[in-house]
Formats: structure tokens, sequence, C-alpha cells
């Protein structure tokens, strides 16, 4: 079915507190999708943020970022209260300022959790213990009680007995650290509640959610340090090769993520189990999942550790394809989209097609230098994938056509653009437009297009830029999307036969 959505994630929804939520502005948010005609809300990894405050190197894949909780949300309940946000900072309109605001939201997250006991109602109480029946729970709430409490050291930097987790030592620690494991427990508990009141409030206006799951987990993270055989680890627990992506459109020395690498041969020897857990707790938040890196299941970028960037590396095979035919074969087709960007081989594209898994198409991909043989020009999209205008590692529409670009001279870039207007019968007035229009009227069953496309945003709107450490992931809408924009996409989802 022809379907179309918009890319958001929670972190970029405006409101008062510094950072989006999960409370009233994500419902007006849903209230614009169902007006304007739309399926789907794309967001990135919803997990505790990690270095770089990228939500793609989080230090849990089962968690959730309890900075999303809603305040307000947490007020109506009577879980917060006025007192509690005494001396808050006040935040303009604009960027996410993570500096200022991860401790100012954190005290007053503490001081709720804290509370909890004497506020929440007998049922909440009973939701809560339901909930930390959880089995990656008690790790998670260990590992954050630990971090904080070590004063953010890694986890290879503990204490031996703890690093290594042996019994004695963590039945020691979990007694004088019992108030924080509990505390962490209940903002788990609150997240994942406020989340399914969120998807049942999509549910109720006919809008699904579509996830993001990076193929990879950060090396500082719960998950690597509660079962390090799963990983490609030395005996202090530091990862022998790391992850990343050769030299490509992104970056000329390539991507060194630093994640550690998987122990396929441990994950095999019992069925995959950890793999298993993690998608069926990622399908279970979403109704599809786009998976990050998904050619990771068949091979991997293998860079060693003493490696200064990812051009010395070399492709190991993965047996993710066993794990992904398996977990068909007890759920049926899987809920996935398959991010093929980047180097793209043989393997990684019949592991898409026999699970008739969905690919990703990106407009500003279709129109380099032999755009003809470019999987990525809409004359060569194929019904089962989903085009992007853009993604969150791309510039702005706008941005990306009339900015510059340091890889490419102007001569080339000139070259580009008339491709692009060649293409889209006009002259660039408004780029953005042109290129939603002209997803929107391709084959792909499904179009997402960023917010910051969907406002004709620039270059400082831009979410992410690959292999630069700083200043990503701030992106923050001043206020919600007008209605005049809602109603001019929702006409166009309606011409290109996409309403919902």
């Amino acid at each position: 079915m022809r379907s179309s959505g918009v890319l958001l994630h929670p972190t970029s929804l405006p409101g008062p507190f510094g950072i989006g939520e999960l409370g009233p502005e994500a419902d007006r948010f849903i209230a614009g999708l169902n007006e304007a005609g739309q399926r789907w809300w794309q967001v990135l990894p919803i997990g505790p943020t990690g270095f770089g405050d990228s939500p793609y190197q989080s230090p849990s894949t089962f968690a959730g970022n309890p900075l999303l909780i809603s305040f307000d949300l947490l007020a109506d309940e009577g879980l917060l209260t006025p007192a509690q946000l005494d001396g808050y900072p006040e935040f303009i309109p604009g960027p996410v300022r993570f500096g200022d605001l991860i401790p100012a939201r954190m005290q007053v997250l503490a001081a709720v959790a804290g509370a909890f006991e004497d506020r929440a109602s007998p049922g909440t109480k009973e939701e809560l213990a339901t909930f930390a029946e959880a089995d990656w729970l008690a790790d998670w709430s260990l590992f954050t009680a630990l971090k904080t409490s070590l004063h953010g050291r890694p986890w290879t930097d503990w204490p031996a007995p703890v690093r290594d987790r042996q019994p004695a030592a963590l039945a020691e620690v979990r007694r004088e650290l019992a108030a924080e494991v509990r505390n962490a427990t209940i903002l788990q508990f609150l997240f994942f509640r406020q989340w399914e009141r969120l998807r049942k409030q999509a549910e109720r206006f006919g809008i699904g959610l579509i996830g993001d799951l990076p193929i990879f987990v950060a090396h500082d993270s719960a998950d690597v340090w509660a079962q390090r055989n799963l990983f490609e680890l030395d005996r202090s627990g530091r990862p022998t090769v790391v992850a990343g992506v050769p030299p490509d459109y992104f970056s000329k020395t390539g991507q060194r993520w630093g994640n550690p690498l998987y122990t396929w041969p441990e994950h095999a020897a019992d069925g995959f189990s950890w793999w298993k857990r993690r998608l069926r707790h990622t399908f279970a938040l979403f109704d599809l999942v786009r998976v990050d890196h998904f050619r990771g299941f068949a091979g991997c970028w293998e860079i060693p550790t003493s490696a200064p960037t990812a051009e010395t590396g070399r492709w190991v095979a993965a047996p993710g394809g066993r794990l992904l035919f398996e977990l068909a074969a007890e759920l049926g087709r899987l809920p996935i989209i398959a991010e093929d960007l980047g180097v793209i081989t043989p393997d990684v594209e019949a592991l898409r097609d026999d699970l008739g898994l969905p690919g990703m198409r990106v407009l500003q991909f279709g129109f380099a230098d032999d755009p003809a043989h470019s999987a990525h020009h809409p004359s060569r999209y194929v019904e089962n994938s989903v085009c992007y205008t853009g993604t969150h590692d791309n510039d702005t529409t706008v941005g990306w056509f009339w900015g510059t670009n340091a890889r490419h001279d102007r001569r080339r870039l000139e070259k580009e653009r008339r491709r692009v207007l060649q293409t889209v019968g006009t002259k660039g007035e408004e780029i953005h437009w042109d290129l939603i229009r002209l997803a929107m009227r391709s084959v792909c069953d499904t179009v997402i297009i960023p917010v910051q496309d969907l406002l004709g945003l620039g270059r400082e709107a831009r979410m992410n830029t690959p292999a630069v450490e700083a200043g990503n992931w701030t992106f923050r809408l001043v206020d919600q999307v007008p209605p005049p924009i809602w109603e001019r996409l929702g006409r166009l989802t309606a011409e290109s036969r996409r309403h919902a």
C-alpha cells in the first residue's frame, strides 16, 4: 500500500523544557500527521544517549532515554510537583543545549523517582512491579547506578571485581546502591509507560511508528558489560577490533565508529538468543524498524583497534542471515526496513530480497556523476523500497542544493544542480517541495520526508554530520509545523495516492 510519513526525532519537538518530550507536543505532532493524511512517524533510536549525545551510541540497546520523559505527563499524575521544578533553567526556543540540559533534567527526574513511593497510586506501583521483571532491566539499573557512583568512568576502568562481574562484588554493590538502582528502574518504567501511551495515541490517529535499530552497540554499555563473551574483547574487556565503514561519500578516510564487533560463533551457539530478545523487544515498540547498517548482518568492516582511521580494515563475513531467517520462521515477515546505503555487495542485496525487505532510496544521492546507473535516481526505483529526500546523516535538501561541498568542485556541483532541475522541471525556488513531489510521485511504496525538508530549512537545521564528533543531534523545532504546511502536504499526499 502506498503511504508516506515524516522523520522527526522526539528530541526535536518544541516545548518549554529545553528538549522534545513524549507528552503534549508529541500528541500535537501526531494530530498534524493525521490532518495531512500521513501514515508514518519515523524516529531515531530512543535509547539513552552516549558519546557526543548520539542516539546511535547508547549505553543500552534495551533501555529508553529518560531525557524524553514528559514533565507535563508526570505533573498530570501527581508524580512531579511545581516545587521540584524550582530552579529549573529557562531554555530559549532553539537547539538542544545538552550540556546544560542533562544535569538539570536528571536532577528533576531523580527527585521524581525518589518520591515515587509516596506519590504513585497503588495501581501504578503494581504496574512497576510487573515492569521490573523485564530480563534486561536488572543489568541496566545496576550499570547506570555504578556508572554514576564512579563518576562516569567506562566499565573497563571500574574495580576489577565489579568490572568482571564477580557475584559477591555485584551483590555488595546492589546493597550499597539499592536506592540508585531502584531510581534507575523507576525512570525506565516511567519512560516506557509514556512511550506506550504515545503509541496508543498514534494508533488512534492511524499513525504507525518507525523505529531505528543500530546494528552495533556501544562498547561502554550495559549490554557489553553483562555479556562480554558475545563481543570481540580482550581479557580486560577492551575491543580487539572495532566497527566502521571504509572511505565513502561521507568521509575520505571512512568512519571509525569504535563499536566492538560480535563474536558470532558465540551467538550462533545458543541460537542467537541475545539477538532474538533484542529484536523482539524493538518490534514490540514500533510498527516498523529501520535497521541501521543492515549490511552488517552479511559482513562487517573490521578495523584494528590500533588503526586511527577506517582506511585500514577488511570485510569479515557474518551469519546474520541465519539469525534473520530463523526469526522470520517464528514471527512471519519481519517488520524491517533495510538501511542498504554505502558499500552494498550482492550478498547483502540477496539477503534483503530473500527476506522480502524494503531497502532505502535517497534522492540526494541520485544526481551525481552517473545518475542513469544510480539506484538512487528516481528512474530506477522499485516498489518495495522507502524513498527519502534525505536522511538524518544528510544535509537538508535546501542546504544540499544551494550550498557548497568541499568534496566536489564547483563545475561538478553545477552539473548536479542542472540534472536536478531538468528532472523536476523548475528553477529550484522551492527545491525542497520539488524533491518532496518527486518522492511522492515515485513508484516506492513508502516515502519519508525529514521535517527539515518539509519546512524548507537550510544547513543550520542539519541533524548530524558523519565523522564529525561535535555539534550534532541538537536540531529542534521552535514551534509545531504550521497548518498551511500540513495542508499542502495533505494535498500532495492525496494526489499521489498515498493518503492514509
